[in-house]
């Protein structure tokens, strides 16, 4: 009887290190699959780490033209793109300049850039570039060395400047008598506007400025420009506003004063940017030429910063395609497809 019981102990005592044998090796087994489920996790959470950009604009309320740029821009840096995107908004230099180093000490990985003013930015850019932060421009160039920032989508300030004086010299006026609205001052938007006009004013000799004022891109401070030319008496048949809403401004004070405007009538109204609702006012035919600026960058600067994370090299400058639209040949279909 002993040697039985000692018999049945032996095989129960063997079973039990085959049972805890196995216990043991399932629970490896599930240990290697549960390192291998964490690098997997991980391996994901890597790919879907936002990438941290700073983006530096002027103020989205300053035109029609600034509400959709930053719509588009908005758009396109969030959280479902893969971005985690911080926005600061302002009309001077000085203020985006301060945007610009708070953004680095936040170690933003891209610090996007729609600059006031052309000059002054070297030194925050340079900072920028020993920090790591890359810099892309948009919407407007910078008097800046370009090897401190990665890739520019910009506008052709000087050529929309240039398209919209000759287009006004193709009129045939015998004289040119011009009410000049500029935008805020050395902006480059501002700076190619204006200097096409200003060379050509220079170069003939029945160009004359009448009245060479800043509205900062503001309705209201049009019309008080051009009112106060009408109060004076001052003749003149052209305005040439830096954007839409400046030349909406101005169009108030004529139609206050009874001064007609448009196509053949006494005065020409010159706009800038191509809202809708400017361009209807050239379909109407109560304005006569509306350069446009392409406000949607937002995809190019996307695709931009996927180079730089691919390890591949941008294009240096984009320039976005443009044209100017004239009253006399512009159709419903050009409302519908440029209008902003």
């Amino acid at each position: 009887m002993k040697k039985v019981v000692a018999l049945i102990m032996a095989s129960v005592f063997v079973f039990s290190l085959a049972t805890g044998c196995k216990k043991s090796d399932k629970k490896e087994e599930t240990k290697a699959e549960s390192k291998t489920e964490s690098k997997a996790d991980e391996g994901k959470g890597g790919e879907q780490k936002l990438i941290k950009v700073g983006i530096i604009n002027n103020d989205p309320n300053e035109s029609g033209y600034r509400t959709a740029n930053d719509a588009d821009l908005q758009k396109m840096f969030c959280k479902d793109n893969g971005y985690d995107a911080s926005f600061s908004y302002s009309l001077k230099n000085d203020e985006q300049i301060q945007y610009a180093k708070t953004m680095i000490q936040n170690e933003v990985d891209y610090l996007l850039l729609s600059a006031a003013d052309t000059a002054g930015w070297d030194s925050v850019l340079q900072d920028a570039k020993n920090a790591g932060v890359k810099v892309i421009l948009f919407d407007r160039t910078i008097d800046a060395d370009p090897s401190l920032y990665e890739a520019s989508i910009v506008s052709d300030m000087d050529k929309e400047g240039e398209t919209a004086v000759n287009w006004l010299a193709s009129q045939g006026l015998s004289e040119y008598k011009v009410i000049h609205i500029q935008g805020v001052m050395g902006s480059a938007a501002q700076q190619g506007r204006s200097g096409a006009l200003d060379k050509k004013v220079a170069a003939e000799a029945n160009w004359t400025i009448v009245e060479q004022q800043t509205a900062e891109w503001n309705a209201e401070k049009a019309q008080q420009i051009v009112q106060s030319v009408i109060d004076s008496g001052e003749k003149f048949n052209v305005i040439y506003a830096e954007n839409d809403d400046m030349a909406k401004g101005a169009v108030a004070a004529l139609d206050a004063a009874g001064i007609s405007h448009g196509v053949g009538k006494d005065v020409i109204v010159m706009g800038f940017d191509c809202n809708k609702w400017a361009l209807e006012e050239l379909l109407k035919k109560n304005w006569n030429y509306d350069g446009q600026c392409n406000p949607f960058q937002a995809s190019y600067i996307d695709a931009i910063i996927k180079d730089l994370e691919a390890g591949k090299t941008p294009e240096k400058t984009i320039i976005m395609d443009e044209k100017g639209f004239d009253a006399a040949t512009i159709t419903q279909d050009d409302v519908n497809k440029y209008g902003i």
